[in-house]
């Protein structure tokens, strides 16, 4: 294996928990304000995600309707764009359409036809990939390191350092299983690495209590998928295994069943990062991925300030 230079993102989703805001617009295009106060589409956060941690090639899978959006977002403001005049003579303008632009040479796009899960999805991306390693993100889930080291290149590091397929992970509580894929390990005696010996795409608690408790967390904590993978091409013939198969979990092809299945062939990792992952797929999840940004920007202060101006009496007691 080689030095990862690859990224795939997945954005063909059809956002249908936040309707009607995705009635029209991808939700993988809903604004944020980021940690430097520009307000940006959440999947231009995670396109510059992958490039903070080196990635040179990023494909981008969409949807039919979602592709026009994405590249009209990612291109040159031109002289033929209506609303280029509103940003003539605004120079922090200029230089952020001149930085979407120099982001968009790096993107390349396919198109998923046909909703068939996020398995499919990925294996879209085979031609794009192939015989190179790759970084696998979510395209609604937005990632904050807990140091300088952007979650991605921590992930990065430990596949360079062990050149096995290895998913990024989170302990994450009991109550939170139906959410994400789970898998359980033995840990390596050097830093947060685990050997893993199972994956399971969201399980019930019960199976999870049985089959995926892992020897050093607390009671109640699984390892659970963070949203990010670094993965050999290999994992293509698994995923090739379960669509001619027609191997369905929930009417989809998964892509939890294709990493077990890479896993049994040979080596996988798992690797703890230090940082957190929010998914503003979803409309809470939305609210949280908003607030941690501004919780882990300059105006941090200024928001904590605010909050007993927004919080009731009744409030204030709900939280005690």
């Amino acid at each position: 294996m080689t030095r990862i230079q690859k990224a795939v993102i997945t954005a063909a989703g059809r956002g249908t928990r936040h309707f009607p805001a995705t009635r029209t617009l991808q939700k993988e295009m809903m604004p944020l304000v980021d940690r430097d106060g520009t307000t940006k589409p959440a999947i231009q956060i995670i396109v510059e995600e992958a490039i903070e941690a080196g990635i040179e090639e990023i494909c981008l899978i969409v949807s039919p309707e979602s592709e026009p959006q994405l590249r009209a977002h990612f291109s040159a403001l031109s002289d033929n764009d209506p609303a280029a005049p509103l940003y003539r003579g605004k120079p922090w303008a200029m230089e952020e359409a001149e930085r979407l632009a120099a982001m968009g040479e790096r993107l390349r796009y396919l198109v998923q036809q046909q909703p068939e899960g996020y398995g499919h999805a990925v294996y879209c991306a085979r031609a794009f990939v192939g015989e190179d390693p790759f970084l696998l993100l979510l395209g609604d889930h937005v990632y904050i390191a807990g140091s300088k080291v952007p979650c991605s290149r921590q992930l990065m590091n430990v596949f360079a350092q062990h050149q096995a397929p290895t998913s990024a992970v989170q302990r994450t509580h009991e109550n939170q299983l139906h959410l994400f894929g789970t898998l359980t390990g033995r840990r390596l005696p050097a830093g947060e690495v685990y050997e893993v010996t199972r994956i399971m795409e969201k399980p019930s608690l019960e199976v999870a209590e049985e089959e995926l408790r892992t020897p050093g967390l607390r009671r109640g904590e699984y390892l659970c998928f963070f949203g990010i993978h670094a993965l050999p091409p290999a994992v293509f013939e698994a995923l090739e295994y379960h669509i001619r198969q027609d191997i369905r979990e929930r009417g989809e092809i998964q892509l939890t069943s294709s990493l077990d299945l890479l896993r049994e062939k040979g080596r996988y990792l798992a690797a703890e990062i230090d940082g957190a992952r929010y998914d503003m797929g979803v409309p809470f999840g939305y609210i949280q991925t908003q607030l941690a940004l501004a919780l882990n920007s300059p105006a941090r202060r200024m928001v904590l300030s605010q909050l007993p101006h927004l919080l009731t009496i009744g409030d204030l007691e709900a939280l005690r």
